[in-house]
């Protein structure tokens, strides 16, 4: 479907209320016509635009997770990379605002549930590469690091994780991270 200059501004403006709104009131709490009042349209456009509000929420919280490839990067740097790449990510205002409706909602909802997994398990093993033994191990044990510490930090808000500096927290976090892409697994 092509869209033009103004419906794309739509579909924007749908999307930034959706995030809001997702992010203030969780997937359940949310509704196509609270978020179609943020935008100031009628609830009809949502669903012309996004077929539904689960067709919507999979827009608004549409993520490529942009990693590194680690074929370029010394061996023994990966895992600061990656936990550097990630903070970025999480610290960034638009995408870790997708990133935390994402996480807050996958928590109590399937579909979201699903997506966090296909996003982290996909995204983080691709990256990896296929010659990576027990990639998709390796994987899921790097998205367990970096999704527990986004939980902790961007969302739980715990003080001392919060007080943290990046530059601090990615030196704390690196050698696991490096651990869990390069060192034997038990």
């Amino acid at each position: 479907m092509a869209f033009t200059a103004r419906s794309q501004e739509t579909r924007a403006t749908i999307l930034a209320a959706a995030r809001r709104r997702f992010a203030a009131d969780g997937y359940e709490r949310a509704t196509v016509r609270a978020i179609a009042a943020d935008a100031g349209i009628d609830p009809s456009m949502v669903i012309r635009y996004y077929g539904s509000k689960e067709g919507l929420f999979a827009a608004a919280v549409d993520v490529d997770l942009r990693l590194p490839d680690p074929a370029g990067l010394p061996a023994d740097r990966v895992g600061e990379v990656f936990a550097r790449h990630f903070l970025g990510l999480w610290e960034d205002g638009e995408s870790g605002e997708v990133l935390r409706v994402l996480l807050r909602t996958a928590v109590t909802n399937e579909g979201a549930a699903e997506r966090m997994r296909t996003i982290f398990a996909t995204q983080v093993a691709r990256a990896l590469g296929p010659s990576v033994e027990d990639g998709p191990t390796r994987a899921a044990l790097v998205a367990s690091q970096m999704l527990g510490v986004a939980l902790c930090r961007y969302v739980l808000a715990l003080p001392p994780l919060v007080a943290l500096d990046v530059e601090t927290l990615v030196a704390d976090l690196a050698p696991t991270v490096q651990r869990y892409i390069g060192a034997p697994l038990a």
